[in-house]
Parts: C-alpha cells; sequence; structure tokens
C-alpha cells in the first residue's frame, strides 16, 4: 500500500517539532501530504528568514509549533507562539516571516 503521508514516520507518537531542523539563514520545508485538494508543509524559518507576500488557492492553517512567527495577512501583522493557529484565507495576500527561529505546520485546504 502506497503511504499518502510521507516523510515522518507512522503509527508511532512523535513530537511534530521535531521532525524539522532550524537551518542558520534559511527556510527549510518538508512536505508530509500533496494532492488536488490538500497540502500538509513542515517549515522551519531561522530568526529573520521570511516567505515573501504571496496568495494561495487555498485557505491555508497554520500552527505555531516552536518559537515565534509574524504572520502577514491583507497587511496586517499577527504574531504566533507555539500552539497557536491561524489561518490565511484563499486569495488574500500573506507572508510569514521568523520574528525569532519558528517551526509551524501548514496545512492548506483547496
Amino acid at each position: 500500500m502506497n503511504a499518502k503521508i510521507k516523510n515522518i514516520r507512522q503509527a508511532e507518537v512523535l513530537v511534530l517539532k521535531e521532525q524539522i531542523a532550524y537551518q542558520e539563514g534559511q527556510v527549510v520545508s518538508k512536505t508530509l501530504a500533496q494532492n488536488n485538494a490538500l497540502s500538509i508543509t513542515l517549515f522551519s524559518f531561522a530568526k529573520g528568514e521570511e516567505i515573501s507576500t504571496h496568495e494561495s488557492g487555498g485557505d491555508a492553517f497554520v500552527t505555531c509549533l516552536d518559537g515565534v512567527g509574524k504572520i502577514a495577512i491583507d497587511g496586517v501583522d499577527h504574531l504566533l507562539h507555539e500552539g497557536q493557529s491561524i489561518v490565511m484565507p484563499a486569495g488574500h495576500p500573506h507572508a510569514v516571516y521568523g520574528e525569532e527561529a519558528f517551526k509551524m505546520l501548514l496545512v492548506v485546504v483547496f
């Protein structure tokens, strides 16, 4: 059987923020699942790194796993701390910035 969720151990308890490492001066991503309806990706941002303003065709649900991230939606900044979540609505300009070193889980529903 072909796994629908990849790049992560299955059928075992894990700590999600430990599944992706920080890299100095980089944004690192690890795709866990991707198809026409859904995308699940882990990200780590070194402090000061960013994904510049863009739009998505799906609603993007972000959960902070570690650190502090700044999420800009329609030009309004939102600070996200560990355990907090926000939805970046489809078709709205948004950006993500590592206010500190920052890890997040991104689930986009198309």
